[in-house]
């Protein structure tokens, strides 16, 4: 493991961990000699491609650190995981990860072979450098939303302490607070997700109480609304509309109902959980919720591996 640090173009300096892959790592003399991994960045992007880049709030969790190894492990990737700004090692106070992007390519990693994998609050940073490489019409690996939410202020409504004590209420009782003007970044993934133009995959684990699943909803159905036909809102005094006009509306449902069901593949796992796909703009949609795994653990669960895996690594195996 390498501890690296990025410079960014307005001069700040991001704190990151550069960890081998088990290929690269199990070809070093024992014990490994002081800065191995910082003299084998290079080889480790021309002999194992796989790179997979990591937005997190601070990268050195325990719960982290095993999903480093998971990966490093199991997915046999090389690992770069961030701290963005105002965590960890990185001062200062928003972060787009393009940096980071742009240490990997200079290191000689090539966008093919990139995976951005972003975790909670990370989500939003994972998705905003997918979106902006996507209208840059970069082509990398694809990208992995592990419990996301569909924005800040959506968050912080649905947010319960312990999944119990909702945040907000006390906050919505002082005057204009409940507008969240306080808040310095919107992180509104919901509004940009569409504009990831590569392969995604979005993990969320039904017994996570720090962000509801329903985030994870949002997002994927986000995604799919453009495929689907429109369907009449319903107006707000239902006795205003004509017979032919409640006639129009259930076509319209049916007509949705059976779009939906012929654009989404629905597998479910049995004793894990469910799996949604389709195709969208040409690449592999994929929602992923398990019925355990929680908000931390989610990505060390071994059948999220493998379903990470297949949806990037071995496409032709997901079914």
């Amino acid at each position: 493991m390498a501890n690296i640090k990025i410079q960014t173009t307005d001069n700040h300096t991001l704190g990151a961990w550069f960890i081998l892959s088990d290929t690269i790592y199990h070809e070093l003399p024992f014990p490994p000699p002081p800065h191995a991994t910082d003299l084998h960045i290079s080889e480790a992007m021309l002999h194992n491609a796989r790179l997979c880049s990591f937005s997190m709030a601070t990268w050195a969790l325990s719960t982290h650190i095993r999903l480093y190894s998971a990966f490093t492990a199991r997915l046999n990737t090389n690992v770069l995981a961030i701290d963005y700004r105002g965590f960890g090692d990185s001062p200062g106070n928003t972060y787009r990860g393009r940096a980071a992007w742009d240490w990997l390519i200079a290191q000689g990693a090539l966008p093919q072979d990139v995976l951005i994998v972003g975790h909670s609050l990370g989500t939003a940073v994972a998705s905003r450098l997918s979106v902006s490489l996507s209208k840059d019409g970069v082509k990398f690996r694809g990208t992995v939303l592990m419990s996301p939410f569909s924005s800040l202020y959506t968050l912080l409504d649905t947010y319960h302490i312990f999944g119990l004590f909702p945040v907000m209420l006390p906050i919505n009782m002082i005057p204009r607070a409940a507008s969240k003007c306080f808040l310095i970044h919107e992180f509104d993934t919901l509004s940009v997700i569409s504009k990831v133009k590569v392969p995604l995959l979005i993990l969320h684990a039904e017994d996570g109480w720090d962000i509801s699943h329903t985030h994870s909803d949002a997002l994927f159905d986000a995604l799919l609304e453009p495929y689907l036909p429109p369907v009449y809102s319903l107006p707000a005094s239902q006795e205003s509309w004509s017979k032919q006009q409640w006639n129009e509306y259930h076509t319209q449902l049916v007509t949705w109902r059976e779009t939906h069901k012929s654009l989404l593949a629905r597998t479910v796992i049995p004793n894990f959980g469910l799996m949604d796909q389709f195709e969208g703009f040409g690449e592999r949609i994929v929602l992923l919720k398990t019925f355990t795994g929680s908000h931390n653990e989610i990505g060390t669960l071994e059948g999220v591996q493998d379903v990470i895996c297949a949806t990037f690594f071995r496409p032709e195996t997901l079914h």
